[in-house]
């Protein structure tokens, strides 16, 4: 649940009476505590809220059970991750924190479906439909006989076991992860944090090894881990040894789909065949790999060598639109391609798709052309129905001193929340403020 509306207001409204004393273990009408109460919601913002505030998760209730216990059964990763509060190894017995493991890996194992048909004696098929869980991650919630669970019993197995400090094999682990091949389903996500938590050489080791797993599922996570492993551990010895790998992977993998996440990895690290490795693929047949050869031909928006600057030309006319779309965005300061990028460019503002317009529109805003072909385009562009396209488009008005920018400023529309620090809207306000000060007064 979001922090905006309704969630939002009963968020803060939590937080103002814990702030003014009120029992974060007070119960409701039924003798529930109020912790229970946002676990059977599946609201793990109230319920973070109320653990942080003092609230038991590990209160015994009448029936026997405890707050996190009932956040293990209900299946959703992101309130069990709410009710577990800090530290729980520390805070927990060892039969508590084997009870836990125990009652997550039978509902792991069992099935969600399964294991409501087990307590529900309801023999019919469940009601399976995607949710959010969380912020990024979906999960299934399942309904049988009157009970809902989600069926995020995997990740909630794989966080207890690292919460607990159990290092469970890593081909275990990756296991579960592919078992659902999506990169936002919960047990892929869960999975692949807990093991870029594990920093030792061993893990990755035993992760990077699955990158010659025959099944794509394998490859396609050593990637997504690769990834998520840049953002978090940038140290020189691991970033050198995952350029290597990454640059054997780019020459080795059949795998369109694949091939095309490992350049997109490749490509955020500093490596010397960067370049021959784009040459290599720029011709491939498959689009999502295009796409990704225009990052590894360029640096700092130039390409890197007349080799590379041969190769983009075709990239700029593909029949793929993304393709050409990262082709102009790469290569945007290359004075030789400047004329050919623009045409692209012009081409791309026009497009059916109103995601490409509005990629084009942010290209050609920042782009150093300053034609009045480009200036145009921009100011069509202010017909868009959304209204970041149309910001983006009075953005690159503003930058150009165009006539047409004080009428471009009123039909961007009122700004809300969340653009008070964007580029874009504080150009145009500083645009506005030369007009209303020539002299700089």
């Amino acid at each position: 649940m979001g922090e905006d509306g309704l969630d939002g207001r009963l968020v803060s409204a939590v937080r103002d009476l814990l702030s003014r004393g009120a029992d974060p273990d007070a119960v409701d009408a039924n003798g529930l505590p109020v912790l229970c109460v946002a676990v059977t919601a599946y609201d793990e913002q109230v319920a973070e809220v109320l653990v942080e505030g003092g609230a038991d998760p590990d209160r015994v209730l009448p029936d026997g059970t405890t707050p996190l216990g009932r956040a293990v059964d209900g299946g959703s990763p992101a309130l069990f991750s709410a009710v577990l509060g800090k530290e729980p190894r520390l805070r927990l017995t060892e039969t508590a924190r084997e009870r836990l493991l125990a009652l997550a890996r039978s509902w792991y194992e069992t099935g969600a479906a399964e294991e409501l048909r087990r307590r529900t004696g309801v023999p019919g098929p469940a009601a399976t439909v995607r949710v959010q869980d969380g912020e990024y991650d979906w999960v299934d919630q399942v309904t049988l006989g009157g009970l809902v669970v989600r069926a995020g019993h995997g990740a909630i197995l794989t966080a207890l076991e690292w919460a607990f400090r159990i290092l469970t094999p890593v081909d275990e682990l990756i296991a579960r992860a592919v078992k659902q091949p999506d990169e936002e389903h919960v047990d892929w996500s869960t999975v692949c944090w807990i093991l870029t938590e594990r920093r030792s050489f061993e893990t990755w080791s035993a992760v990077v090894a699955h990158s010659h797993d025959p099944d794509r599922a394998h490859r396609r996570f050593v990637v997504d881990y690769l990834r998520m492993r840049g953002l978090l551990d940038t140290s020189p010895y691991y970033e050198k040894k995952e350029g290597e790998l990454l640059a054997a992977w780019a020459a080795e993998e059949t795998d369109g789909e694949t091939l095309a996440k490992v350049l997109d990895a490749f490509t955020e690290h500093d490596h010397p065949d960067q370049e021959a490795i784009g040459l290599r693929h720029a011709g491939h047949p498959d689009p999502r790999v295009r796409r990704e050869v225009p990052y590894a031909l360029c640096a700092d928006y130039v390409p890197r060598t007349p080799a590379a600057r041969a190769a983009l030309l075709p990239l700029l006319r593909d029949p793929d639109a993304a393709v050409r779309l990262r082709a102009c965005e790469a290569s945007m300061r290359d004075s030789a391609l400047l004329s050919e990028i623009t045409r692209a460019l012009l081409s791309l503002a026009e497009a059916p798709d109103a995601d490409v317009r509005g990629e084009a529109a942010a290209a050609l805003a920042g782009s150093p052309a300053r034609t009045p072909a480009v200036a145009n385009a921009l100011a069509a562009l202010l017909g868009e129905e959304n209204q970041h396209v149309r910001l983006e488009a009075a953005y690159g008005l503003a930058l150009r001193d165009d006539p047409r920018t004080a009428e471009a400023f009123e039909r961007v529309g009122p700004l809300g929340d969340g653009f008070e620090h964007d580029h874009r809207a504080d150009e145009l306000w500083r645009w506005k403020w030369r007009k209303d000060n020539p002299a700089g007064e």
